[in-house]
């Protein structure tokens, strides 16, 4: 991993992928400050624990689950080291018997992969298909942590820009749901 933290976007785009340049034009366009790590492919929340470290920030754990008619999506944010059930989450949003997301789903309505997922795969969420669902312990953080839809770089962003700022902009309006250990 590279130890560098850079307070920009890459100073080149060679190699980059148009989505994770998509990432860095929002957040400009936004005027949100963020700092970013470049890394290999994190792929798992263990995986994330080093870039945590170097970038002295929590990586925000998302899951794209769905119904199972596989008619409602859902983007849910929640702490790296919460464990996730489900009976929890369905009767907050009244849902019943959620699961994960097929890839597909995260590509066709996030333009994302799996081990990608971030909230900023909202922005290409146009036709508002994913419901953002917040976990309130994420919003306790001073800083947040996500991926550019890319899983070769990471994030650091203030929880007050993510809020104030970033959410308003995706235009999906969260759900704050409260996920017991």
């Amino acid at each position: 991993m590279s130890d560098i933290v850079k307070n920009d976007r890459p100073e080149s785009e060679d190699g980059r992928l148009e989505k994770e340049l998509r990432c860095y034009d929002f957040l400009d366009r936004l005027k949100i400050p963020y700092r970013r790590i470049d890394h290999e492919m994190a792929m798992t929340m263990e995986a994330c624990e080093e870039i945590e470290q170097v970038l002295e920030c929590s990586i925000c754990k998302n899951l794209m689950l769905t119904n199972r008619q596989e008619t409602d999506f859902y983007l849910l944010l929640m702490p790296g080291d919460k464990p996730f059930k489900t009976k929890n989450l369905s009767a907050q949003i009244g849902s019943a018997r959620l699961s994960f997301a097929k890839p597909e789903y995260m590509e066709k309505y996030l333009d994302i992969t799996p081990g990608s997922l971030s909230i900023l795969g909202l922005m290409n969420d146009r036709e508002k298909k994913v419901r953002l669902l917040i976990d309130a312990d994420v919003l306790k953080e001073e800083w947040f942590g996500c991926h550019p839809c890319i899983n070769t770089s990471s994030l650091k962003m203030r929880m007050q820009d993510v809020e104030n700022v970033l959410i308003p902009a995706l235009g999906h309006e969260p759900q704050i749901v409260e996920l017991h250990v």
